[in-house]
């Protein structure tokens, strides 16, 4: 089958004037092995964002939404246009130091059975973030928001286990994950039930019924993780409400 190119990949970005050009200069400088089309969904910013982009990445496709849709759903807008082979999500807050994109998607290329996969994330003082996890349960969900289940929030993240190898994983983050194209359309992307916060996990596990999601050790890209909902109780509660949506739903799977 052909495709109009081998990677596509979107950028949902909401007042992120302050990180994204980074981003998109990253992606821009280092990603040379592949031809890709870069697609900028913007929820609706009042910040410079758009000029930002475009200085980064004239190529790009912004398109700008008049309201904020959330993660999940401003990153389907991009489904009916894209027809390429490999699909890659990507936060405003990642910046690649070398051409990982290509490499994933050769990686996948040489195993066909793989749908899914992330990289290594690490903080920008390169310690790891530990984002590939098990599938949550509620145990799970509550050991990361107290001090006193800690042998179970380092099970959840996988902490417990030295992954240096490729490792079939149950949750890739949404901060950066590539996907092939086909399993995302065949999956109707995210879950738009979801504003932000859970989708990824909800996706990775209806990616697995296609093939396998795993954790890539050997590539990695840097995170200027924010953390949202330690920070403010209104993305908290977006975050609980999210896991009991999760949660409601994948019950008895």
């Amino acid at each position: 089958m052909q495709h109009s190119s081998k990677l596509s990949m979107c950028i949902v970005t909401y007042n992120s004037e302050h990180k994204v050009g980074a981003t998109v200069s990253s992606v821009k400088k280092f990603t040379q092995n592949i031809d890709y089309k870069l697609f900028i969904f913007d929820n609706g910013s009042t910040d410079n964002t758009k000029d930002i982009v475009f200085k980064a990445d004239p190529d790009a496709i912004f398109i700008e939404n008049k309201a904020n849709l959330g993660f999940g759903k401003a990153n389907n807008l991009v489904l009916p246009l894209i027809d390429s082979e490999y699909h890659a999500i990507i936060n405003p807050d990642i910046r690649i130091e070398n051409d990982v994109l290509s490499e994933i998607c050769n990686y996948m290329d040489k195993h066909q059975n793989i749908v899914m996969a992330t990289p290594k994330i690490l903080f920008p003082d390169k310690s790891e973030q530990h984002l590939p996890k098990l599938k949550p349960k509620f145990i799970y969900l509550l050991a990361r928001r107290t001090p006193f289940f800690k042998k179970k929030a380092l099970e959840y993240t996988m902490e417990n286990k030295i992954l240096d190898v490729p490792t079939e994983i149950d949750q890739c983050s949404g901060c950066f994950a590539v996907v092939r194209s086909d399993v995302f359309k065949k999956l109707n992307g995210f879950d738009e039930r979801f504003f932000m916060y859970m989708e990824d996990a909800d996706l990775t596990l209806r990616a697995k019924k296609y093939g396998k999601v795993v954790f890539l050790p050997q590539f990695h890209v840097i995170h200027e993780w924010e953390r949202s909902s330690s920070k403010s109780f209104k993305y908290l509660m977006i975050h609980i409400s999210s896991m009991f949506k999760f949660l409601w739903k994948h019950k008895g799977k």
